[in-house]
C-alpha cells in the first residue's frame, strides 16, 4: 500500500517564538494545499519525512523544538531563493512557507 503524501504550510514571523504550522493535509488535501501554494507563488520545499513528522502538530500551533533546525534550514533556503526580501508586517504575503 502506497503511503499518502503529507503537506504542511508554515508561517515565520521573527516576532513570534517559533514558526507556526498554519495548514496541513494528507492525500488529496495535501495535493490541494500544494496546488494552492503553486497558484500563489508560495515556495515549496519537498521534505516528505519532515512533513510527515510535522503533520502531528495542530494547525495554529508552533512547531516543536526538535524540528527547529530542520525548519530553519528550509526557511533560510526559501529566503535565499526568493531574493532575501525581508518583511516586518503582519499582512498576508506570498512568502508563507510550504513543506510537502
Amino acid at each position: 500500500m502506497k503511503r499518502q503524501q503529507s503537506a504542511v504550510a508554515l508561517r515565520y514571523d521573527r516576532r513570534l517564538p517559533a514558526p507556526l504550522l498554519v495548514a496541513k493535509g494528507r492525500g488529496e488535501l495535501a495535493g490541494r494545499l500544494i496546488r494552492i501554494a503553486e497558484d500563489h507563488d508560495v515556495p515549496i520545499v519537498n521534505r516528505q519525512r519532515l512533513a510527515d513528522d510535522l503533520y502531528f502538530v495542530e494547525a495554529g500551533d508552533f512547531i516543536p523544538e526538535p524540528f527547529y533546525e530542520a525548519v530553519a534550514e528550509i526557511l533560510a533556503f526559501v529566503w535565499r531563493v526568493s531574493g532575501g526580501e525581508r518583511r516586518d508586517d503582519d499582512t498576508e504575503r506570498k512568502g508563507k512557507k510550504g513543506v510537502s
